[in-house]
């Protein structure tokens, strides 16, 4: 046999890393995406994204939660979001202008790209989300 055992297992790793590449290239609708970062003194969230299919976002910042719209192509990707609400008495002003340094490098961001469970959001910074597995 022209190749052999070893050839076989080369070429079926070769195709399930294919698989795994070729699955990186969908934009993972409706699953919750967490900014990776650590979380900020005195609060316990940490910021998510989520973008359904029709292109509704839901994003929760450090302190608020806004509603967007965000149009989604093979590897582009913009994100409008609404105004804001106002924050509660509890976030501090640190988490407040954190919010909104969020806010501007969503609205900044052009592009998208997956590796693994992990999301790029490409913009003039670069945001990284993980994915929520649970």
């Amino acid at each position: 046999m022209r190749g052999g055992p070893g050839f076989f297992i080369v070429a079926v790793l070769l195709g399930s890393a294919a698989a795994a590449s070729a699955g990186d290239s969908a934009f993972p609708f409706g699953t919750e995406l967490m900014l990776d970062a650590a979380r900020l003194p005195g609060g316990k969230r940490i910021p998510m994204i989520e973008i359904d299919d029709n292109g509704t976002a839901t994003i929760d910042l450090w302190c608020v939660s806004v509603r967007g719209s965000a149009t989604v192509g093979d590897s582009a990707l913009t994100i409008v979001a609404a105004d804001p609400p106002a924050p509660p008495p509890q976030c501090t002003p640190a988490r407040q202008a954190a919010d909104q340094d969020l806010l501007t490098a969503l609205s900044q961001v052009t592009a998208w790209r997956g590796r693994g469970e992990v999301v790029e959001l490409v913009g003039p910074t670069t945001l990284r989300f993980r994915r929520m597995t649970n």
